[in-house]
């Protein structure tokens, strides 16, 4: 069976309409991680067929998706991260998926540099940040990425081996760093990539949250290799 995890703040705007997108029959298990909203977005998340809303008392990325792995059924097989906020194509969760139901790879990810992203969805800083944090990785491991965009799926069994921690924005590189360091199979394909579809950006719209996001980054990548 494939589960999605959608980590979300404040999305009731817009969550209803990212449940709504995704391919009939493709998931058995829909996990909402609501991160602390404020907001509606539980409660619009159930309405629109969302399997189960957890919530985090804290804050934080990463804690959203610990704690909807934690929630996983035990007869998950491929598990899909998508974004709340429709910024991503949720059709595409198929093309990650299908590599791994061939056995061609443990880990799928969604790049949004070889795809072809809209005007002003991928911002400047983005860009850099992606650059110099890959940049990063390949000098210290050997191995290319493209991107560390959120978009991604991976096989269970691999996710549990790679004994995730993070709990705020390193959670993105960290998971592609350990897949390294655990050597599994590992494609990028591209994907498409918007401008939100409603709300609030709360990291990329702002530079000082994308300043500090991007030092998170940076300071996991090197606490990785250290350890």
């Amino acid at each position: 069976m494939n589960a999605l995890i959608i980590p979300a703040l404040n999305e009731a705007p817009v969550i209803g309409r990212t449940l709504n997108a995704l391919p009939p029959g493709l998931f058995g298990c829909v996990i909402v991680a609501d991160n602390g909203s404020t907001d509606a977005t539980a409660e619009v998340a159930r309405r629109h067929g969302a399997t189960l809303v957890v919530r985090t008392a804290q804050p934080g990325y990463g804690l959203a998706c610990l704690t909807a792995i934690a929630a996983l059924p035990p007869e998950v097989e491929i598990v899909v991260f998508l974004q709340a906020d429709l910024s991503e194509d949720p059709r595409e969760a198929e093309s990650l998926i299908l590599p791994i139901l061939e056995n061609r790879a443990d880990l799928v990810l969604g790049s949004r540099v070889l795809g072809h992203p809209d005007p002003g969805a991928l911002l400047p800083h983005q860009r850099f940040g992606n650059t110099v944090a890959t940049a990063l990785i390949r000098w210290l491991w050997g191995f290319r990425y493209t991107d560390l965009g959120p978009f991604r799926a991976i096989r269970r069994t691999s996710l549990d081996a790679l004994g995730m921690r993070d709990r705020a924005f390193g959670w993105t590189v960290e998971m592609q760093v350990r897949a390294l360091q655990l050597r599994l199979r590992i494609l990028e394909i591209p994907v498409a990539y918007k401008v939100r579809a409603a709300g609030v950006n709360k990291i990329s719209g702002n530079l000082k949250a994308s300043l500090k996001a991007g030092w998170i980054i940076v300071s996991t990548i090197l606490k990785l290799r250290l350890q």
